[in-house]
């Protein structure tokens, strides 16, 4: 899996209307219908282009029903705003080409994803669009597809033999914890950082590849904070749910001294936003900075003074991606196995040249942030070696 490590750019504009995303993979030989994943602009298509693809996916595959395409989409949780923003993204794509999408739940939950992929398989569809957070199921999943020769595209989560779409984890990571320690060190004092405790929201049931998103958070706030103690570094499973990493945070909140800082972060926002109601609820919000992973919940970001800035993802333009990543595939075309998203700090300073509904601050910024590189290519290296990657390299960036 490691013969070919391509990545993905997210190319900073002055407005979400420009903000495009090229792919940096191998050069492929044919464009296909103005997409290229090696130099796709990242918005959307147009039905014409998204028409023509289908055409050609039909021609190189008869679909399964005799008529028309179908494409399943599994969800993580539909009731996610992240989620929720990439399922309308797949299905406005999805409209425009004139595909039809049988759309499943999968709940947060491996059972639940296997019994919906077994449903699509029962429907007949024609290609699998997965986001399911159960590592333990992603190969029993894909046994079946296999068996069915049936494509999938992987969100996030890593399945044997399925294209990996999504999260570039060490940067994203690595970048927010880097963040963090950097608006940590503005707000207190870097004497008074080293007396606080640094809390990050993990999710252990993913495996691996999410954990290196964790790992970089905790890589990147130790980059920023020399010398930080090991042992006020304290690491929670959030379930990936607001309401878990509420309990969860609400349980370890008393073993953190009075005065003492709060620095947190997490898997994504709707886990930071949970560890922040927490600690807000403790009435220890003076003592708290919060950076969140994703950027999908920006009116808590803007809102709240202590969460102060948040990876962004850009969930929303994932279906300009996964539908034309289908059709490609349908259509016999060479994709790469990995896209990797690059991703920006998203800050109450420069949210409005990415979501224009939001106002931009002036000055409201804790830092003018410097992202580690040396620190980062350093982390690089030492998780190339880690044994649970051995398998994974092409999704760990070259720098």
């Amino acid at each position: 899996m490691n013969a070919r490590i391509p990545s993905a750019f997210l190319r900073r504009a002055l407005g979400a209307a420009a903000l495009t995303a090229l792919l940096a993979s191998a050069a492929y030989a044919e464009d296909f219908h103005g997409f290229d994943p090696a130099n796709f602009d990242g918005a959307m298509l147009s039905a014409d282009q998204l028409k023509a693809m289908v055409a050609d996916a039909t021609a190189a595959h008869k679909p399964n029903n005799g008529k028309d395409l179908v494409i399943g989409f599994a969800n993580l949780q539909r009731d996610v705003s992240f989620c929720l923003k990439v399922e309308n993204g797949i299905l406005d794509n999805a409209k425009a080409a004139g595909v039809e999408m049988q759309v499943a739940d999968n709940r947060l939950d491996g059972a639940t994803a296997l019994a919906n992929a077994e449903s699509f398989l029962q429907r007949q569809v024609d290609y699998v669009i997965e986001f399911q957070t159960d590592a333990n199921f992603g190969a029993t999943i894909m046994q079946k597809m296999n068996d069915a020769s049936t494509k999938v595209v992987a969100i996030d989560i890593p399945m044997p033999g399925a294209t990996f779409f999504g999260a570039n984890n060490p940067r994203s990571g690595f970048m927010g914890g880097a963040y963090l320690g950097q608006a940590a060190i503005a707000k207190f004092g870097a004497d008074k950082v080293k007396t606080g405790y640094f809390v990050v929201g993990e999710l252990p049931q993913s495996g691996a590849i999410p954990a290196m998103r964790t790992g970089g958070q905790v890589a990147g706030f130790e980059a920023a904070v020399p010398g930080f103690p090991a042992d006020h570094i304290i690491k929670i499973d959030t379930k990936n749910t607001l309401e878990e990493s509420f309990t969860q945070m609400n349980n370890v909140i008393g073993r953190i001294p009075d005065g003492a800082p709060i620095m947190v972060t997490a898997i994504n926002d709707q886990a930071a936003t949970g560890m922040m109601r927490a600690v807000k609820q403790a009435g220890r919000e003076a003592d708290l900075i919060v950076v969140g992973m994703g950027a999908d919940e920006l009116q808590t970001m803007v809102d709240e003074p202590s969460f102060v800035a948040s990876v962004g993802y850009f969930p929303e333009r994932y279906g300009n991606y996964l539908i034309p990543l289908a059709l490609m595939e349908l259509a016999g075309k060479s994709v790469p196995d990995t896209v990797l998203v690059n991703h920006v700090m998203v800050t109450k300073d420069n949210i409005c040249k990415f979501y224009d509904k939001f106002a931009c601050t002036e000055g409201k910024d804790p830092i003018k942030f410097e992202f580690p590189q040396p620190a980062f290519e350093q982390h690089l290296a030492e998780i190339r070696k880690l044994p649970d990657l051995a398998d994974y390299q092409n999704l760990i960036p070259t720098n």
